[in-house]
């Protein structure tokens, strides 16, 4: 019997895929700090992030690189056995696949060089929002995706069609 999970593994392994060949991009071509003009409102830099989102932890001493690891790893195997059990509900299993090939695309990062690959910047009136990744793009697309399917789910099988 094939396993009805298997596209959105496969989902999940296209975003590791591009999250990474972005990344070794950046790290072949941006130097550490340095900003390449692309619009008014956004940036290319290469930045270290050993922190969560918005530098959360960032500031540790090293701890947060594994415990963040293991919290993507766990997160992952949890999710991996939820699109086993509802490979038909669409929207979840997207925002799933999504999130399980974010965290697993930054979980690389973290255990080849202690920190995250960060670097998109986007800025408006010289304010500007922390460099981020397609690991987190995908991941942030996700979580909006849960949201959206928990909001318009009157039943469990509601989006499967």
């Amino acid at each position: 019997m094939p396993d009805k999970a298997a596209h959105w593994y496969a989902l999940a392994g296209l975003v590791i895929a591009l999250d990474q060949l972005s990344k070794w991009l950046v790290l072949g071509n941006i130097e550490f700090g340095q900003t390449i003009y692309v619009a008014p409102f956004w940036n290319w830099v290469l930045a270290y992030n050993p922190g969560a989102a918005f530098s959360f932890l960032a500031d540790q001493p090293g701890w947060q690189r594994w415990l963040f690891t293991v919290l993507a790893l766990g997160v992952s195997g949890w999710i991996a056995l939820e699109l086993r059990r509802h490979p038909e509900q669409k929207t979840l299993s997207l925002a799933l696949a999504l999130v399980m090939g974010g965290a697993l695309g930054n979980v690389i990062d973290r255990v080849r060089f202690g920190a995250v690959v960060d670097f998109i910047q986007w800025h408006v009136a010289g304010y500007y929002w922390p460099a981020f990744n397609v690991a987190d793009s995908a991941i942030t697309l996700g979580a909006i995706l849960l949201v959206l399917a928990q909001l318009t789910a009157g039943g469990h099988d509601k989006d499967t069609k």
